[in-house]
């Protein structure tokens, strides 16, 4: 394999983003077979022995993973739970290789949930300044009116300070039930809950059906399935161009396109 710059070598393996990788080389914690090294420096991840602050870095495989799940209700967004909850690690063991969330879900939410081990296009996804748009349909309990339905668009104060932008259609209405579709284009912690709680609504679905350009679809809840090849590349094009390249890395990632498979 050609040797690659250590900031892209870093980021690849999931331990920092490219930024923070260069601050770690200039403070010369990063070694390639014992010896400091600077800023440019290349190296081969699979040849040379790297470190990071006196630890071995774990370099990322050559063969890319992007997997989508249609997370239940019930599981957390976690790989392993101290206090014994079912986990979405759980459903996509049988990927074969070991990979991780993009983001999150809380536990009482479902719908779609991207994974991989590219800890770079991870790091781009869920990087604040890429605003990714994710698409959820939600069912409330109660009515909006037109009024809470111009404060998506102007943001909503929480913790402080104001959401971004977010769009909001009311797709049905009934004196005791909404339902609605929400894009957000950032995720904070259970944004969406807390957005209606302003309001004295109580949310009691939330699904998310889109990201980026990608959609749910029909797969089965609790089941899993590659990304294609264009869903690739359509969510790589989705985040800022300095923060991923699109073109020069997807000749090497798995997406079989006839697998949906059980957790």
């Amino acid at each position: 394999m050609a040797k690659e710059r250590l900031q892209k070598i870093i980021a690849a393996s999931g331990m920092a983003s490219r930024r923070k990788a260069e601050e770690l080389i200039a403070a010369g914690k990063v070694k390639v077979n014992g010896r400091p090294v600077s800023l440019g420096d290349k190296a081969d991840p699979h040849k040379d022995l790297i470190t990071v602050a006196g630890k071995r870095l774990n370099v990322a495989p050559e063969e890319m993973v992007y997997v989508m799940l249609n997370k239940p209700r019930g599981y957390v967004t976690t790989m392993s739970d101290e206090q014994g909850r079912k986990c979405v690690a759980d459903l996509v063991e049988s990927v074969g290789t070991r990979v991780y969330p993009i983001g999150r879900l809380d536990k009482d939410s479902e719908g779609l949930l991207l994974f991989t081990n590219d800890g770079e296009f991870a790091n781009a996804m869920m990087h604040p300044s890429t605003h990714v748009p994710k698409q959820y349909r939600v069912t409330l309990r109660g009515t909006l009116s037109d009024e809470q339905l111009d404060k998506f668009a102007t943001g909503i104060e929480l913790d402080g300070k104001k959401t971004l932008p977010a769009e909001i259609s009311v797709l049905e209405e009934s004196p005791e039930r909404t339902v609605a579709t929400v894009v957000l284009r950032e995720g904070r912690n259970r944004q969406i809950r807390r957005m209606f709680e302003t309001f004295g609504l109580e949310v009691i679905r939330l699904k998310r059906t889109h990201v980026g350009g990608v959609k749910l679809g029909v797969l089965p809840v609790g089941q899993w399935r590659y990304l294609t090849g264009k869903e690739v590349v359509l969510l790589a094009r989705s985040c800022t161009e300095k923060k991923l390249k699109a073109a020069e890395k997807y000749g090497r990632f798995t997406t079989n396109t006839k697998a949906v498979k059980r957790g």
